[in-house]
């Protein structure tokens, strides 16, 4: 669970939209709650949008309008049915509550281990696992979040994208002890390279870079 300061709050054609203090992680989607707002917001929301600009209304198509010339940033954006409210400080602050997981939880150590086809040797060993785990799955969320996807922390879009989250926790975790390549017991090689980032990236549905 986190929370969040409540600065700013406004309603508008049945859209509300409040501006926190801190940036957050928060999804389209996801569920948050307000309190110390207006009566009217304070409760439990569904996010529709995080939008940077300042929220004008709502078209005949039901497109929600911006003016791309007010950036306000950290602004999440839910529907409400209720009066209009002229944009406004929360005086002094309310608080937004966000309950969903904050770690992606889409692969496990058992999985790396399936990959590996061995089991952690020593307790120090399976902690290594974990934490190679716990990093793959954060980059991978990141990676496709910065790609646009809109993804459950929980569960996890595909059996695709699982196999490219264990993928690069296998790549961590052979990578173990060594500054920039793969462990090898060879005096002049390195053993071949668990994955690739284009086949890894290719099985969580990331584009090709894009070059100048």
């Amino acid at each position: 669970m986190s929370t969040f300061t409540v600065t700013h709050q406004m309603i508008f054609d049945n859209v509300c939209v409040v501006q926190t203090l801190e940036a957050t992680d928060i999804l389209v989607g996801q569920e948050i709650t307000l309190a110390g707002c207006d009566a009217t917001i304070n409760g439990v929301h569904t996010v529709f949008q995080i939008p940077i600009y300042y929220f004008t209304g709502v078209n005949a198509s039901g497109d929600y309008l911006f003016n791309d010339q007010i950036l306000f940033t950290n602004q999440i954006l839910f529907q409400l049915t209720a009066a209009n409210i002229e944009r406004e400080a929360v005086d002094p602050v309310g608080s937004l509550v966000w309950t969903t997981p904050t770690e992606c939880q889409w692969s496990d150590v058992p999985d790396l281990e399936e990959f590996l086809g061995i089991a952690g040797a020593t307790a120090n060993d399976t902690a290594f696992m974990t934490t190679s785990v716990n990093a793959a799955n954060a980059w991978c969320f990141k990676r496709r979040s910065q790609a646009g996807y809109k993804d459950s922390l929980v569960t996890v879009p595909d059996a695709a994208v699982l196999s490219g989250v264990v993928l690069m926790a296998a790549s961590l975790y052979r990578e173990r002890g060594s500054i920039d390549s793969f462990n090898s017991f060879q005096d002049m090689t390195i053993s071949a390279p668990v994955a690739s980032m284009g086949r890894i990236n290719s099985l969580l549905g990331i584009k090709r870079a894009q070059v100048a």
